[in-house]
């Protein structure tokens, strides 16, 4: 069987995790074994970030809708609850959106709200 220098494969490999951990803290970006670790448990925290990002962004429109409501004399879950009876299929997004930049719009929203209770 024929002899294997790896040697080109190995630095390959190592690179790769030396141009990702580009950037980082001390020996972090210049050794191997310490950027592999680090840039390992980089990508897990990316993942990680990528799931708790859904949670966090519907807590602030949560927030910024009840705020929004408390100023047309609701509260969230009154509101919430009112434009599903009045079958008003606008998603938590649209809504803090409204909140903050169409505050006529959303006032329209709780005042119908409002009348049909």
């Amino acid at each position: 069987m024929a002899r294997v220098k790896r040697a080109v494969n190995a630095h390959k490999k190592r690179r790769k995790y030396l141009k990702l951990a580009k950037g980082y803290y001390g020996s972090k970006s210049k050794q191997y074994r310490t950027a592999s670790e680090q840039v390992r448990r980089s990508l897990r925290y990316a993942y990680i970030g990528r799931k708790l990002r859904k949670r966090d962004f519907r807590r602030l429109w949560i927030t910024r809708i009840n705020a929004a409501a408390h100023i047309n004399g609701l509260n969230y879950s009154t509101l919430i609850n009112g434009l599903k009876k009045l079958q008003v299929e606008v998603n938590r997004k649209m809504l803090a959106d409204m909140a903050v930049n169409d505050a006529q719009g959303f006032a329209q929203l709780a005042d119908m709200v409002k009348g049909a209770k």
